[in-house]
């Protein structure tokens, strides 16, 4: 099994072709994590000395410095290495999903023309911190799979077509999970289909450190002086927020920044944490990372969909085996906001999600609501 890895590089210029050097940004990354140019310089593996030249080259290029260092109190980061640390992270999180399948897809195409696999597990699932962790604990055991992040309608919409074997999607948790099923109805099977459960986790909303503008629901998303940064059309809480503010009686239009958006949960959070934003919408994890402050405002449920008659094979057999280890329940539970749901267990889908059992016609009106975006 071989695994492919893409990692995002970037570099700026001026129109003298003078560029920053290559390790510039990761030291000042790792400055303003440990607070220190030697520890920085042990992090990225480069001396002392060299680091300080591609620092001084780096400050006479933009003509600003980057770092400042005061007796007793270490390095700190200028305003300038700031911003650059900042484009840093919401590179790094805008594209890492992204990244991420397209490394699964190309260690597909790899191993398929080295020795064709009919067994590959094929996962398509809308992005979440659970579904990272199970990344790396297939990579691990060796189960040959290759995953797409996506939306979870999209997700859905691919197991019904028999383009993929397990699709992952979220629902909240209460009144909004009628709306949720009724969105998604059209791709669930009740007599074909299981629900192999996975985590719940909590959405909310993510701000800056001591929540400065008092921002604590939905409601204040609309004030003038609250700037705020979206999920794209067709992720699941961009879905969950249009029927929030739908409940709420809250034109998408009054909301500053609405349809400025980012494509992940980190992305959100790099983008508040910059301040760029007052406010975003997303799970607990990257909040954390980012040392941000976070109110949470939806519980809901991750879990995934196969079809019963593939259970018994041996990728998805494999796959139940990691979900039932204990280092995986471990890992799951050390999420911020994550939880181990009946972790593995395989349920009949109207009985997870029973709103399947109302009539069709009013499980499509309970789907009327926000349009513009899809779970």
């Amino acid at each position: 099994m071989f695994n492919v890895s893409i990692r995002p590089l970037w570099t700026i210029a001026d129109d003298r072709g003078r560029s920053l050097g290559e390790h510039v940004v990761a030291l000042l990354v790792q400055v303003s994590e440990r607070g220190s140019l030697a520890s920085a310089c042990e992090a990225v593996g480069v001396s002392y000395r060299h680091a300080w030249q591609l620092l001084r080259e780096a400050e006479a290029l933009f003509g600003q410095p980057l770092l400042t260092m005061a007796r007793g109190r270490g390095s700190q980061l200028a305003p300038l290495g700031e911003r650059l640390v900042w484009a840093h992270h919401r590179v790094q999180a805008r594209l890492s999903p992204m990244l991420d399948s397209l490394s699964s897809e190309l260690a597909a195409e790899i191993e398929k023309a080295l020795a064709p696999d009919p067994d590959r597990l094929r996962i398509h699932a809308s992005h979440g911190f659970a579904v990272q962790a199970l990344k790396d604990f297939m990579e691990r055991g060796g189960l040959a799979h290759e995953l797409k992040y996506c939306g979870g309608a999209e997700a859905l919409e691919a197991l019904a077509a028999g383009q993929c074997d397990v699709a992952g999607v979220h629902v909240p948790i209460g009144p909004f999970e009628a709306a949720a099923v009724a969105h998604h109805r059209r791709w669930l099977d009740p007599q074909r289909q299981r629900v192999i459960r996975l985590a719940t986790r909590r959405q909310g909303l993510i701000t800056r450190p001591g929540n400065p503008k008092k921002i604590f629901g939905v409601a204040d998303l609309a004030r003038p002086d609250v700037r705020f940064i979206n999920r794209q059309a067709g992720s699941g809480t961009r879905f969950l927020l249009d029927l929030m503010l739908a409940e709420a009686g809250i034109q998408a239009a009054a909301v500053r920044g609405y349809e400025q958006c980012e494509f992940t949960h980190a992305a959100v959070a790099a983008f508040v944490a910059s301040g760029m934003a007052d406010v975003g919408m997303g799970v607990e994890v990257p909040a954390r990372e980012f040392r941000l402050d976070f109110t949470p405002i939806q519980q809901e449920r991750y879990f995934l969909v196969c079809h019963a008659d593939r259970l018994e094979t041996a990728p998805l057999q494999q796959l139940l085996a990691i979900l039932g280890s204990p280092d995986y329940r471990t890992a799951i539970d050390r999420l911020p906001g994550y939880a181990a749901d009946a972790l593995g267990q395989v349920q009949p889908l109207a009985e997870v999600l029973p709103g399947l059992q109302a009539p069709l016609s009013r499980a499509r009106g309970a789907s009327r609501g926000p349009r513009r975006s899809a779970a």
